[in-house]
């Protein structure tokens, strides 16, 4: 599939529900941006996620399709009894998968997702190159081959942004143009505020989709206690966490005394970088990590790590190949 035409693309970033993007320069950076991602990520899903995708998610069952005439070995389970009355000949009922489905991506819109000193080694066309991504730029591209392969799909895909709390909304839609979209506010989205407040955004969505969907969580994880709200997100919807991180935030490195700044409370702190105080820090990252994988494994929700420095498209094939046969 080829990327929008860019005079068609202009236009669809440019118009916003509430409002319009004045900067032009912000545009054109923004739109230059959407293009490469979204034809990177196209060909992603082209050449691995589309089949992956579809295995997983299967559909919600089976929907009536039409009657045919009965042929030795159907069941007769599945005969149409009104139809056979009515025609004097055995038909029988033919079911086809359900395939519609609602997608929707929580993206983590907080202000620790501008993090990243990292980069990421990327292959094209015989040559390799350095990119350097922040937390949120990686968040956009693994949510645009989600949208994109749930657009080809023929499913829904819509978007939550959170921060200290629910930024914004777009509800679950079909097509290119709207799966467009989509990456497009994930790359605009700012947030400010702290906490960042992950329970209120899976309550919010708990109160605004009705019907069950597949639920992406793009987000650090650096959030406060949200296992009761995802528990009970669980209980209607397929809850999927991505988490992304870069590893010099749980790593650190030596460098003495280093000022360093939280993004999400503006508090500044120095703090010596000795060995001990680097043993400490590792010891209490590895704890919070393991805190996030034992919630994640206690409420069964698939859970799988993007790194700022290594290249997402085999981590997020290999997610969807983990979960291969799963049926939401």
């Amino acid at each position: 599939m080829k990327a929008t035409d860019p005079r068609q693309e202009k236009a669809l970033i440019a118009r916003q529900d509430d409002g319009v993007i004045e900067d032009p320069e912000a545009l054109r950076s923004l739109l230059a941006r959407v293009r490469r991602i979204e034809i990177a990520a196209q060909r992603l899903v082209n050449e691995q996620l589309s089949g992956k995708y579809h295995s997983v998610f299967k559909g919600r069952g089976m929907s009536f399709d039409e009657v045919r005439p009965y042929t030795p070995g159907d069941e007769v389970r599945l005969i149409d009894w009104n139809v056979s009355a009515r025609t004097g000949q055995i038909h029988v009922k033919q079911f086809v998968e359900e395939r519609e489905l609602t997608v929707l991506i929580l993206a983590d819109a907080s202000l620790s997702m501008d993090f990243g000193l990292s980069s990421a080694t990327y292959s094209s066309k015989g040559a390799d190159h350095e990119v350097q991504d922040v937390k949120r730029e990686l968040a956009a591209q693994v949510a645009a081959c989600i949208a994109l392969s749930a657009q080809m799909n023929g499913d829904r895909v819509g978007l939550v942004t959170f921060g200290s709390g629910v930024k914004r909304f777009i509800p679950p839609r079909k097509g290119r143009r709207h799966a467009l979209r989509v990456i497009r506010e994930v790359l605009a989205m700012r947030a400010d505020g702290a906490p960042t407040d992950l329970a209120e955004a899976l309550s919010f969505v708990g109160r605004v989709l009705k019907r069950r969907a597949a639920l992406f969580i793009v987000s650090d994880f650096h959030v406060p206690d949200f296992e009761r709200a995802l528990r009970v997100a669980t209980r209607r919807h397929d809850v999927h966490a991505l988490v992304v991180r870069d590893p010099i935030e749980e790593t650190l490195f030596e460098g003495g005394l280093v000022a360093v700044r939280d993004a999400e409370t503006n508090e500044l702190a120095v703090v010596p970088t000795t060995k001990a105080f680097l043993a400490r820090y590792r010891e209490a990252s590895a704890a919070e990590r393991t805190r996030l994988d034992q919630i994640l494994a206690r409420n069964r929700v698939p859970g799988t790590t993007f790194s700022t420095a290594t290249p997402y498209e085999r981590t997020l094939a290999g997610h969807f190949a983990r979960l291969k046969g799963k049926t939401l």
